[in-house]
């Protein structure tokens, strides 16, 4: 069952001020690292109940008349392909669909910082792709030595080299498709330039993972070491807040691992450092926003087990080790939760049982389940999708949204002329279909206009589902896990 426990308008104004104020103590300039998805945060939205994906984006439009936003992408990731599971995409073409949707929503985009650069064909092409498309790009160059030796690092043989980004407003915001990309190095070999160019430049970083104000063990935390597994990434209590305040505060491995030696840069750029640990670099404010933790709990225990079953199918498709299942694993225990505690998952496979053919299932922001199975016309997770609108339009269940004659012909039209092997519907063509029949159908039209009442809904399928249903459903809104 749904259950809101975060605050997201007040989020939007403690963010605006806080970071508002960190520009401010510094003078001219605050460079700021922006960790996770800047304007599709979906992990936050499941995690903290309440929270909009497009959170960040909304917080940056508040300060959007001083600030300004440079994209980072590393060569290495364009040589090697990389790429965003959540969205299926390349990082290369991540970076020019972040540029489209920020200029939509007014934000301006300045440069591309091309980070680990060296001459190669991909990321020379890549490069000039962005510069036909009137992007200017910045190259950065590998560092002998980094990040230990900070001699060569903070010298005209290290950043000295990397060329300088002009900036012109207040804010500049460090961005890039993913994690390891360049954003902190990026941010740091500005505040060099700067320096040398007699600009009072400040570094700061915000990153909503994990909740520095909230306990190592609570499930919100947990459930960010489920979500960077692959990483390594692991929560622990900042050593270094904890000795220069008496305070307990959660940070992650690598950014107090590099703490030592970002606060040595800062001195060595700056003539001082600002910070006395990392969680002090930090401008988080959501810990603040939360007003129903039990609610965060549950949401959080939940997207674990949803982690789990990532971990599964990747694993299965070759795109992770089963180290990551192993991690997980002892994060649920860590957590007490079990696949069970998914409530769809015993819905989803007693129905398949009982069928002996896939099944789903759905469970409604009410607390009730719908199950679907798989047809002669339609797979499993069109058949629970229809049966979910049925239920909540107040639709008898024994009404066809679609008759055989509508599905048929596009059966037809997808072996006969389009050579698909499976005739049944998925997901997407069974909802076209839908809005068609909803133009002179009544019932048809009550069903469609449930759609927006699937949000936050939970889904499982007793199969891997295909990538067409997978999409769907998550554009739905719906969280999705399905058994390998």
């Amino acid at each position: 069952m749904f259950k809101k426990g975060f605050d997201n308008a007040k989020y939007l104004l403690l963010q605006s001020e806080k970071i508002q104020e960190r520009i401010n103590a510094f003078g001219d300039k605050l460079y700021l690292e922006f960790g996770g998805k800047l304007f599709d945060d979906y992990h936050a939205s499941r995690v903290l109940p309440g929270f909009e994906p497009d959170s960040k984006i909304k917080m940056l439009l508040n300060l959007k008349d001083i600030a300004e936003i440079l994209v980072v992408i590393s060569a290495n990731d364009i040589e090697k392909n990389k790429y965003r599971s959540d969205i299926g995409i390349t990082y290369d073409a991540d970076v020019i669909r972040l540029i489209d949707i920020f200029k939509s929503k007014g934000l301006y985009v300045s440069s591309v910082v091309m980070t680990m650069y060296h001459p190669q064909p991909s990321v020379d092409a890549f490069v000039q792709r962005l510069e036909n498309l009137g992007i200017r790009v910045f190259k950065h160059y590998p560092i002998a030595g980094y990040p230990s030796d900070l001699q060569t690092i903070v010298s005209e043989e290290g950043y000295g080299k990397n060329e300088y980004v002009p900036t012109s407003r207040r804010l500049v915001v460090v961005t890039a498709p993913g994690p390891g990309s360049g954003k902190m190095a990026t941010c740091l070999s500005q505040l060099y330039h700067e320096n040398l160019r007699g600009v009072k430049a400040g570094y700061a970083k915000f990153e909503t993972f994990p909740v520095w104000n909230l306990p190592l063990s609570h499930p919100v935390n947990v459930a960010y070491e489920a979500a960077t597994a692959d990483l390594n990434d692991v929560n622990m209590i900042d050593p270094f807040h904890f000795e220069a305040y008496n305070q307990l505060a959660v940070n992650y491995n690598r950014d107090v691992e590099i703490f030592p030696v970002v606060n040595a840069m800062c001195e060595k750029i700056l003539g001082y450092s600002p910070y006395k640990s990392p969680t002090d670099m930090g401008v988080n404010m959501a810990g603040f926003c939360i007003f129903d933790d039990e609610a965060c709990r549950t949401a959080s225990k939940q997207e674990i087990i949803r982690r789990y079953f990532t971990a599964l199918n990747d694993v299965r498709k070759g795109r992770a080790n089963k180290e990551v299942i192993s991690k997980i694993e002892l994060l649920m225990s860590k957590t007490d939760v079990t696949v069970e505690d998914r409530k769809v998952v015993k819905f989803a496979e007693d129905k398949a049982l009982q069928t002996g053919n896939p099944a789903c299932a759905i469970e409604l922001l009410d607390g009730s389940v719908i199950t679907g199975k798989t047809g002669n016309l339609i797979g499993a997770a069109a058949a629970c999708l229809l049966n979910a609108l049925k239920t909540l339009g107040g639709i008898n269940d024994k009404i066809e949204l679609l008759s055989p004659s509508v599905i048929e012909p596009i059966q037809h039209l997808k072996v006969n002329h389009m050579g698909a092997v499976n005739p049944r519907l998925h997901t997407d063509e069974v909802l076209m279909a839908l809005s068609i029949c909803a133009v002179t159908n009544s019932t048809a039209k009550l069903a469609v206009e449930q759609l927006s009442k699937l949000k936050n809904c939970q889904v499982h399928s007793t199969v891997v589902l295909s990538p067409a249903d997978e999409k769907m459903l998550k554009a739905l809104g719906m969280n999705v896990t399905c058994k390998a």
